[in-house]
């Protein structure tokens, strides 16, 4: 796998959706009215929506909907209410999905059977409680068939103290033995390296993920929270049977 930066890789995944929902159309005066608001730094997307007369609009790692003359911009959740289907939900889906396509195996810190029946990226932060409760029972997870493959998330940001401990867990030689420290109160210590760890917070915020853990399954689907292992065999072969029924 290629070594490009995850930023880098971002940028790519944002261009190859935003060609694949612009259907043709540029929405030019859209776009000008949505980058006078956010500058043409953010990455768009648009797309028509289920409604006639409203698109769909990403931003980043958002979405919003915005009538096609550029006057009116609405946030919250679309619901079909025949379906039963959250499509604001949806779509976050489809950009969770193209994300985590992209994200280089080799910065992930793995946990796990070699062969699962299920993998979770798992946005982390050493400090957190329910994280460490999580990680107490990693052994549980395995059992249950699901591999749990760690990305940094420190909540208090970049350059904080728990960013320090996460920095070292990357760069540490023995990553497990690092994380089991780090997990359990202790601040491990390790040589100065380029980790992805300031990157890893980045795509988190990208992806949506407010608080940790966050548990993205590998179809983009974000499960927020702590689930103990039973239960979370138990969502994650739901969700399964929901998508083979799709």
């Amino acid at each position: 796998m290629n070594q490009r930066t995850l930023s880098m890789q971002l940028a790519a995944g944002a261009l190859a959706l935003a060609s694949t929902l612009a259907v043709g159309q540029d929405y030019q005066a859209v776009r000008d009215r949505i980058e006078g608001l956010t500058g043409p730094e953010t990455e768009i997307a648009i797309a028509e929506s289920a409604i006639p007369g409203v698109l769909q609009v990403r931003l980043g790692g958002d979405i919003v909907y915005m009538s096609e003359d550029g006057r009116y911009l609405m946030q919250g959740r679309l619901l079909d209410l025949e379906t039963r289907l959250d499509l604001t939900n949806v779509a976050k889906t489809e950009i969770r999905k193209e994300l985590v396509q992209s994200i280089a195996s080799e910065q992930l810190i793995r946990f796990g059977p070699e062969k699962p029946d299920y993998e979770l990226l798992v946005f982390t932060d050493v400090d957190c409680g329910y994280c460490r409760r999580l990680h107490q029972q990693i052994d549980e997870y395995s059992e249950a068939g699901i591999r749990i493959n760690y990305l940094a998330f420190p909540r208090a940001g970049v350059g904080s103290e728990t960013f320090r401990k996460m920095d070292a867990v990357w760069c540490a030689e023995d990553q497990h033995a690092a994380m089991d420290e780090a997990k359990t109160g202790g601040s491990p210590s390790a040589e100065a390296c380029e980790s992805p760890v300031a990157e890893q917070y980045r795509l988190g915020q990208a992806l949506g993920v407010t608080g940790t853990p966050a548990l993205l399954t590998m179809d983009g689907d974000l499960i927020p929270g702590y689930v103990p292992a039973d239960d979370l065999r138990g969502r994650l072969e739901q969700l399964s049977a929901q998508r083979d029924a799709d």
